[in-house]
C-alpha cells in the first residue's frame, strides 16, 4: 500500500489521452505525491520533491533560456515530472529541454490539446486522498491487530513473523547481544552473504531500512530491512515504527516480570546486608546471577525527598536504575528496607574511577526524576566502597549514616558519598560515644542563651563572621546588615565569649561546637529537653 501514483499510471488517466512522454521516457516509473500548477519561473525553494508540475508556459514558453532554466530547477528540486500544454504560450519544445531531460530521466509530457488543469488535479488528487486514507485505516487495523496478539506473544520473533506477512521483505533482527534472526529464515552459508551486503544496500535508502528498540533509554535491538525488488514506501516505514513500538511494549513486560521476581530475593539480600550471609553464601548466590566476585562495591540508599512527594512506581524506578547503573559498569541488586531503596552495586570495571562512573549515572537519575524546578523526587546517601563482598554490611550502614547527615545538616543537597563528609562523621562519631551538649554549651551557652532572650542573631553572625574569616565587609553582605549593626554584635560577641575569640585554637574549637550544635539541634531533642536549663 502506498499513498502516491506513479506516472505510468498517471498516463492512463482520461485527461492524458491526447498526451505524449515527448523526454525522459525512463523516469516514468516516478512517484507522483502530489500535482501543482506552476506559472512562474523562480520555483526551486516552493517545491519539496515528488511533485508532477502542470503548466502552459506563459511564463516562460517563447524564452529558451527561461524555460531551460526552469526544467532545471524541477530536477534539483526531485520533481516527478513537468506537463505542458502546446497551444499560444508553448508552440514547440527546444531540443536542448528535450536532450536535457533525457540526460536526468525527467518525464516531460506534452499535452498537444487544450486540457483543464483544474479537473486533472481534482482527479488525481482525489486519488491520492483516497489512498492517504486507506493508508491510515490499514495502519490502524495492522496495530490494533498487533496490539491483541501482544496479549498472548511470548517470543519477538511472533511480532516479526507477523511485520513479514505484511512487508514481505527479507527481516533481520540483531540483538542487544549481537544474536541475529533471519525472518524469513535464511540458510547458514547465505546469512554471511547478506550480512556483508547490508552495507551497500544502506546506501540505496529506498531498498533498506532500520530502526532500533529503545526501551527506558536503552537498546535492545535493531531491526533491518531489506529489499532486492521494490522500494520501500512511506507506508512501510510506518508499519516498521509500530511494530518496533509493539516489540519495544513486549520487552518491558519481560523486564517488569523480572524485575518483580528480582525484588521477591530482596529478603535474602536484606539479610546479607545485616551481615548474617556466610561468604560461601554470598558467593553461590551472585555466581547464579553471573555477577563479579571481586571486584568490590558500594552501597546506595534512595529516600523519598519528602512525605509530600509524589509517589514512586518501585518497578519501574528499579528498572530506570539498573539500565543507567549497569551502562556505568555495575551489576546492581535491589531490597527495600525502612521504607528506603536499598541498591547494592557490584564494579564490574576498573576500581579507580568507580566514583566518577557512579556520579554520572546518579546525576542522570536525578535529571530524570525531578520536578519542573529541578528538584528531586528523592535523595542519595552512598556508603562505605568495600573490596570484599563479607563487607557489604559496612557500606550499608555507612550510607544509612551518609543519608542521615544529608538529611539534618546538609541543605539543598541531594547527593551525598559517605568518604565526603569528613567533619560530620567526625560529630557523628563523637555524639555515640560521649555527650557532646555540655561540651557545646561550654562554649556556646552564653550566646544560646541571649538568642533566646532577645530574639537574637549573634550565633548566626558568630558562624558568618568565622566563615568569611573575620572580614567585616563580607559579614554585613552576607546577613544583609550595615556596618554598624555588625560592629555592635561583635562587640557583644567579645562580651560573651571573651575578646580572644577569633585567636587561632580558641575560634576552631567554636567554630566546630556551631557545627555540633547544629547537628544535635536538628538530629535529636537535646536542647528542647534541656530548654527549662537554658532559660533558667
Amino acid at each position: 500500500m502506498r499513498n502516491m501514483l506513479s506516472l505510468q499510471e498517471i498516463m492512463t488517466r482520461k485527461h492524458f489521452d491526447k498526451a505524449e512522454v515527448i523526454a525522459g521516457e525512463k523516469g516514468i516509473h516516478r512517484l507522483v505525491k502530489w500535482v501543482h500548477v506552476v506559472e512562474i519561473t523562480k520555483i526551486e525553494k516552493l517545491l519539496n520533491g515528488q511533485e508532477l508540475i502542470l503548466s502552459t508556459g506563459v511564463a516562460f514558453g517563447e524564452t529558451p533560456d527561461a524555460f531551460y532554466s526552469f526544467v532545471q530547477q524541477l530536477i534539483n528540486c526531485n520533481a516527478a515530472g513537468l506537463c505542458i500544454e502546446k497551444g499560444r504560450y508553448t508552440s514547440i519544445i527546444p531540443q536542448e529541454i528535450v536532450e536535457l531531460a533525457n540526460l536526468h530521466q525527467f518525464p516531460l509530457i506534452l499535452f498537444k490539446e487544450e486540457v483543464s488543469f483544474v479537473e486533472i488535479t481534482q482527479d488525481i488528487h482525489s486519488i491520492l486522498i483516497n489512498q492517504q486514507y486507506q493508508l491510515v485505516s490499514d495502519l490502524e487495523m495492522y496495530a490494533q491487530t498487533l496490539n491483541k496478539k501482544l496479549l498472548t506473544i511470548s517470543q519477538e520473533e511472533e511480532i516479526l513473523t507477523y511485520l513479514h506477512e505484511h512487508i514481505g521483505t527479507q527481516i533481520i533482527y540483531e540483538k542487544e547481544k549481537q544474536e541475529r534472526y533471519f525472518i524469513p529464515s535464511v540458510p547458514i552459508h547465505k546469512r554471511k552473504e547478506i550480512l556483508n551486503s547490508l552495507s551497500s544496500v544502506e546506501e540505496k535508502e529506498s531498498h533498506y531500512m532500520k530502526q532500533s528498540i529503545q526501551v527506558l533509554d536503552k537498546e535492545y535491538g535493531t531491526i533491518h530491512l531489506i529489499s532486492k525488488d521494490r522500494t520501500f514506501s512511506e507506508f512501510d516505514l510506518l508499519i516498521l515504527d509500530r511494530t518496533v513500538t509493539a516489540l519495544a511494549q513486549h520487552l518491558l513486560r519481560g523486564l517488569y516480570v523480572e524485575e518483580k521476581r528480582r525484588l521477591e530475593e530482596s529478603e535474602w539480600l536484606r539479610s546479607w546486608l545485616e551481615g548474617g550471609q556466610s561468604l560461601d553464601s554470598i558467593r553461590g548466590f551472585l555466581s547464579r546471577h553471573e555477577a563479579p566476585l571481586n571486584m568490590g562495591g558500594v552501597v546506595l540508599l534512595c529516600k523519598k525527598l519528602s512525605a509530600n512527594a509524589p509517589s514512586l512506581d518501585k518497578t519501574y524506578i528499579t528498572l530506570l536504575l539498573r539500565s543507567i547503573f549497569e551502562q556505568q559498569g555495575f551489576s546492581i541488586f535491589f531490597t527495600e528496607m525502612k521504607n528506603t531503596l536499598t541498591v547494592i552495586l557490584l564494579n564490574r570495571r576498573e576500581r579507580t574511577n568507580w566514583k566518577e562512573r557512579l556520579k554520572v549515572a546518579v546525576n542522570t537519575i536525578i535529571a530524570r526524576q525531578s520536578d519542573k524546578h529541578g528538584k528531586p523526587f528523592f535523595r542519595i546517601g552512598i556508603g562505605k566502597y568495600v573490596q570484599t563482598l563479607d563487607q557489604f554490611s559496612k557500606s550499608y550502614w555507612t550510607s544509612w549514616e551518609a543519608l542521615q547527615i544529608q538529611e539534618q545538616l546538609l541543605q539543598g543537597v541531594y547527593l551525598s558519598f559517605f568518604e565526603d563528609l569528613h567533619i560530620y562523621r567526625l560529630i557523628s562519631y563523637m555524639q555515640k560515644n560521649q555527650d557532646l551538649g555540655e561540651f557545646v554549651m561550654e562554649y556556646l551557652e552564653p550566646v544560646i542563651i541571649y538568642d533566646q532572650k532577645h530574639n537574637g542573631k549573634l550565633l548566626e553572625t558568630l558562624k558568618i563572621y568565622l566563615a568569611c574569616n573575620g572580614s567585616k565587609k563580607e559579614t554585613a553582605e552576607q546577613l544583609y546588615i550595615v556596618r554598624q549593626t555588625l560592629y555592635h554584635r561583635i562587640q557583644k560577641l567579645e562580651t560573651l565569649l571573651g575578646a580572644d575569640f577569633m585567636k587561632s585554637e580558641k575560634r576552631l574549637v567554636i567554630e566546630f561546637m556551631i557545627m555540633v550544635y547544629e547537628y544535635l539541634n536538628v538530629s535529636s531533642s537535646y536542647f528542647n529537653e534541656n530548654s527549662r536549663t537554658l532559660n533558667g
